[in-house]
């Protein structure tokens, strides 16, 4: 565990997305979950060790499994965007890691049996401020384009903003349920003189650099040109698979994640270029929630 500001923590050893931890004088707040059963249960002793208020809250920054699925295993509230219920709702109770392919970590792990979703108890739709320290407070904020129900938790006192999958820093993005045109705008959000000076957490990767942020402006606008000239030509669904091979060039990628950073690749092109350029070929669009 990291301390990157007074009393604000991160933990990146832990399989899936980069956690974060508040510890104010009202309690815990804590920024996404483990999916491993033993790593909630470190997390969980970890943070007995930062005394602090008594009660916890934890915040969902998106919807995706990597960082929902754990949840439950904190066992305290949770708050997240109003869009991450319908994602819930959507969802099955049993995953069969060995059938999944969307190239999320958790699918590297041992088959989970049936999973109990944790929606959120407390949601909001543009903007929440939680006072939970008498010196300053956390802003949530919807900061659409990585995933429908993709928050920021902010610190404006410590100059720290958590951005989940909005910066992925050396790997392929998760775009199945992306918006391209969005996510550019919430990135050049990042670049602006607001966030000058902040502290800037990748829920994939701890702490980043404006530098990675431009990196991920030039990943999403190669991968976008690419996708809108498969469009010009109304290429089949199918030739998406070609992009991968591009989309992978510039990454230094380790032979255990080969695999699972092709098959998020596959999978993601192919549920994109489906929702957003189908109706151009004259298609029906779908979407898989992931």
């Amino acid at each position: 565990m990291q301390e990157i500001a007074p009393r604000v923590y991160i933990e990146t050893s832990y399989a899936g997305v980069t956690l974060g931890a508040i510890n104010w004088s009202h309690g815990l707040i804590l920024i996404d979950a483990p999916f491993r059963p033993e790593d909630a249960r470190s997390w969980r002793s970890s943070l007995l060790n930062l005394g602090g208020g008594v009660d916890r809250m934890l915040v969902n920054l998106d919807g995706h499994f990597d960082r929902t699925l754990g949840s439950r295993l904190l066992d305290c509230m949770v708050i997240g965007h109003e869009k991450l219920v319908q994602i819930f709702r959507s969802r099955p109770v049993t995953l069969k890691a060995q059938m999944a392919e969307t190239g999320s970590e958790w699918e590297l792990q041992p088959t989970f049996g049936s999973v109990r979703w944790l929606p959120p108890e407390i949601t909001f739709t543009d903007r929440l401020q939680v006072h939970w320290d008498e010196e300053q407070s956390l802003i949530l904020e919807a900061r659409f384009g990585p995933n429908p129900a993709a928050i920021w938790a902010i610190l404006p006192g410590d100059k720290v903003v958590f951005v989940g999958d909005a910066v992925m820093p050396h790997q392929p993005a998760f775009l199945a349920n992306a918006s391209i045109p969005l996510w550019l705008e919430t990135l050049n959000l990042l670049l602006s003189a607001d966030y000058r000076e902040y502290i800037i957490i990748s829920g994939r990767g701890g702490m980043v650099t404006t530098s990675e942020v431009k990196w991920q402006i030039r990943y999403l606008e190669k991968a976008q040109q690419l996708l809108e000239e498969l469009a010009a030509r109304r290429a089949a669904v199918e030739e998406t698979e070609s992009l991968v091979k591009p989309l992978l060039a510039g990454i230094t990628i380790t032979p255990e994640n080969q695999e699972l950073y092709r098959q998020r690749l596959i999978h993601g092109l192919r549920q994109y270029y489906t929702r957003h350029y189908a109706s151009m070929r004259g298609e029906a669009g779908g979407d898989n929630a992931s």
